[in-house]
């Protein structure tokens, strides 16, 4: 296994609780607890953020979620375990997260979103995306290793 880069939290502190805040500021969202985690999953798993989907399947997990769908979050348009709701956000996760394979029209994904979502909601919703990115990025390019403690 590779070894971390640097403490990067440490090093990058006041950058760091900026970023904290962001997130301490999207839990009082009413977006919920448990769409909000099943984005940020998706969109780690997209990037590949070992320590990120690591943590969000554990809070996942420790709040309920089945392993059923937890399991299927990858082909979440293919199983029927998802809400409209969840397909609406796990789709504009994904439209914002990979831009540059997708630069055509956003426009279905977030006429979705407006069936579902308040205006505050899709904003901070796109926020949720835009900080679970940050997060996967310097997680990532750091390499900041996952839990070894088992996946309960």
């Amino acid at each position: 296994m590779n070894q971390p880069r640097l403490p990067w939290t440490e090093i990058g502190a006041k950058s760091y609780q900026a970023m904290a805040g962001v997130n301490m500021s999207l839990a009082k969202s009413t977006l919920g607890h448990s769409l909000m985690e099943l984005v940020q999953t998706r969109v780690s798993q997209i990037n590949g953020c070992a320590f990120c989907l690591d943590m969000h399947a554990r809070d996942l997990r420790k709040h309920g979620e089945t392993w059923q769908r937890l399991n299927s979050l990858s082909t979440w348009r293919e199983a029927g375990f998802y809400t409209e709701r969840e397909r609406a956000a796990l789709a504009w996760a994904e439209q914002l997260t990979r831009l540059a394979d997708q630069h055509g029209d956003h426009d279905t994904a977030f006429e979705a979103l407006k069936t579902q979502f308040s205006d505050q909601e899709i904003v901070d919703l796109s926020w949720t995306i835009a900080a679970i990115n940050t997060w996967n990025r310097l997680a990532v390019g750091m390499r900041t290793p996952p839990s070894d403690k088992p996946l309960e």
